[in-house]
């Protein structure tokens, strides 16, 4: 059985991230979206509401499920014998960042394999800091966002 992780602080999730777990779901048989405590990020969503609106978000996605983890991601990764990573690139700066990533985890997790998907180029520009800036002044976060974070980021203000 190939089972996959997508891993990220998703706060908030945007529609670019749901576009890479849609594509990632059709390469294995189950896929693990699961959200990690970044120490270094202070979030605007708590872990409880990132995993609900992933769940909301990705409910048409039958082989995908949603946990948290505050721990390491390798030590996740052994616990539930997972056999692949895709992590989604949307420019070479993050091809850099990501290829860092992939090489400590081959390190950490000699079995374990990492794949990148690019960006869908309609979600190049999509990133959940800049979604978070954006809802923060009052922008339109309409169409950046799938329907039930653009809510809860209007709930927020």
């Amino acid at each position: 059985m190939k089972k996959a992780i997508c891993t990220g602080s998703f706060d908030p999730v945007t529609n670019g991230h749901v576009n890479i777990f849609e594509r990632a779901a059709k390469m294995v048989d189950e896929l693990i979206v699961c959200v990690f405590v970044n120490s270094a990020k202070t979030g605007l969503f708590s872990l409880q509401e990132r995993v609900e609106l992933l769940r909301e978000a990705t409910v048409h996605i039958d082989n995908l499920t949603v946990d948290s983890c505050d721990g390491l991601a390798s030590e996740y990764i052994k616990r539930h014998d997972i056999n692949l990573i895709v992590r989604g690139l949307r420019s070479a700066a993050d091809f850099e960042y990501e290829v860092n990533r992939a090489q400590m985890m081959r390190h950490l997790v000699p079995a374990v394999d990492t794949i990148f998907l690019l960006t869908a180029p309609e979600f190049l520009f999509i990133s959940s800091s800049g979604v978070r800036e954006l809802a923060h002044f009052g922008g339109d976060v309409h169409g950046l966002v799938p329907e039930c974070v653009e809510l809860a980021l209007q709930a927020k203000r």
